[in-house]
């Protein structure tokens, strides 16, 4: 059969649709028009379905049709992976009926809002195989330069990386929850599917264990950091934050390795940033002026950008859900939170904070409610500090770990000389693992970090650490909190009347797709799903 560019989507099984459906990702020709003998012909046409790629990531598609002229709903890194990671967890509430059933706990095979977070995840995994083997072949005419597609391929294998990985969190268990991560994982798609032969190859192919998943990310990782040239600058203002770059992949690797409880290797990435980043002293720096490709900051590492014409729409955009719409708003439970304190900076009104008429708080981290232009933080370097933090009082280096907790967390203390940790507040690891774990919940509040975070600390080395994390955990009440929930120091007492899902019971994970297993049952379904 004739190629098509792979913008064709042939198969359910590869990218979850129910019959061969033209995949509206990117409306701007000719990226969706063009034949597979031409689409890697030129320069040109190569650099744009790169950009295409990109478009994939931040836009995505939803129930099948694009709902906004957009496209979709931000699947996965435009905005879906801040709103679904937060709703899991309980520093958030959620108010009307957009996460629901991921907040409460009560999706099926069929949840629309996770069946799209495998579809649109395996799509972009898709068009990033589509993109390493056109350019490859591209390289070997002479259409580019091999320096040229190396960069290309690079960026499509940190795309395709850091997609399974996040994919796995929702879709597997821990790292650690067999010896050796022998349980199972999740196909890891590294065949663009363009012919009815590789959909007959690729429909079959089964789930990879955990720990062969991990293998395949990091090697896609090290490739990256290897391969890539695009802003791998050590000055920012050279660097291009919303394209995958050498700094992310590494960026990357602690994450991975952090939830692989590698300590000694979470250390080693993060050290070779530490001449490229540095901490802002203003710590809402990284969410001002994130319009641009290139970063206003000393911190942000790699983030999906938007644009007027290019975001997930009012249906998802970062500031429409979670500021102008109202649909999701901070949880007492954090707010009202002692370790929190009450003068850091974090909480303060109209900068962090947008508090309307109701008192309800609400993240005022993405602000462009009319454009909704603000990009997703997909990770920077206060995450990779706080990653070597955590990494260095595992290993009972408390020194070293209270040093690295106090550089991100007394740039927003109000009297850093007298708030700011010391080591008599941590008497034990054990203490200083949980400082460190508190202030990633008010670090990365409504950045889509709590999931990982809750996923990865179940049966924790630690035991305190163990028993804390247990399962998905309780939560505040779905809707509108009372403005009094939001005053500190007054007697308002903390409920939680969304029940905990414990993490042996089989909601801890979320089911594969049914449209995935209608056509691949071999896959079979997460356990007591069927």
């Amino acid at each position: 059969m004739k190629n098509i560019i792979k913008t064709m989507l042939l198969s359910v099984v590869i990218l979850g649709m129910s019959s061969c459906t033209e995949e509206k990702i990117l409306d701007l020709k000719p990226v969706n028009n063009i034949l597979s003998p031409d689409a890697f012909t030129t320069p040109t046409l190569i650099s744009t379905y790169m950009n295409g790629v990109y478009n994939a990531a931040a836009i995505g598609q939803y129930n099948a049709a694009p709902t906004s002229p957009n496209g979709g709903r931000g699947y996965v890194w435009g905005a879906a992976f801040v709103e679904q990671g937060e709703t899991r967890g309980e520093d958030v509430v959620n108010m009307q009926t957009f996460y629901e059933l991921t907040y409460r706990g009560t999706y099926d095979p069929t949840t629309a809002n996770n069946v799209y977070y495998w579809v649109d995840g395996y799509r972009l995994i898709n068009r990033c195989n589509i993109m390493i083997e056109g350019t490859t072949d591209a390289v070997a005419k002479g259409i580019i330069t091999q320096a040229v597609g190396n960069d290309y391929i690079g960026q499509a294998k940190f795309l395709r990386a850091i997609t399974h990985l996040e994919l796995l969190t929702y879709f597997a268990k821990p790292y650690f929850f067999t010896p050796g991560a022998t349980h199972p994982g999740i196909p890891y798609r590294e065949v663009g599917v363009n012919t009815s032969e590789e959909i007959k190859t690729e429909s079959a192919k089964p789930r990879n264990t955990v720990a062969e998943v991990y293998a395949k990310v990091l090697t896609d990782l090290n490739d990256a950091e290897t391969l890539i040239t695009t802003g791998n600058s050590t000055s920012f203002s050279s660097r291009v934050v919303g394209r995958a770059s050498k700094w992310a992949a590494i960026a990357f690797k602690t994450r991975l390795y952090l939830q692989k409880r590698d300590w000694a290797n979470v250390i080693v990435e993060g050290n070779k940033l530490t001449s490229a980043f540095a901490i802002t002293a203003d710590p809402y720096a990284p969410f001002q002026n994130t319009t641009g490709s290139a970063p206003s900051n000393s911190e942000s590492i790699f983030s999906i950008q938007h644009s007027a014409i290019s975001n997930p729409g009012s249906n998802a955009a970062l500031a429409s859900i979670l500021k102008d719409r109202a649909l999701v708003c901070i949880s007492p439970i954090l707010w009202r939170d002692s370790k929190w304190l009450a003068d850091d900076k974090r909480r303060e009104n109209g900068k962090f904070i947008f508090t309307p008429a109701s008192g309800i708080k609400y993240s005022n981290k993405y602000t462009d409610v009319t454009n909704r232009t603000d990009a997703a933080p997909v990770i920077r370097y206060a995450e990779v500090v706080l990653n070597m933090a955590e990494a260095q009082a595992r290993s009972s280096n408390p020194t070293a770990a209270l040093t690295l907790l106090n550089s991100v967390r007394n740039r927003s203390l109000a009297l850093p000389a007298t708030q700011a940790y010391v080591a008599a507040d941590f008497p034990t690891d054990a203490a200083l693992v949980a400082g460190i774990l508190k202030e990633r919940r008010i670090e990365f509040l409504q950045e889509g970090r709590r999931w990982t975070d809750i996923h990865r600390l179940q049966n924790d080395p630690i035991p305190a650490i163990a028993d804390a994390n247990k399962g998905v955990p309780a939560k505040f009440a779905n809707g509108a909190p009372a403005a009094a929930a939001y005053v500190l120091g007054n007697s308002f007492v903390v409920t939680t009347p969304v029940a905990a899902i414990p993490y042996e019971n089989y909601k801890f994970l979320w089911p594969i797709p049914q449209i995935e297993l209608n056509t691949n049952p071999g896959l079979g379904q997460n356990p007591d799903w069927n």
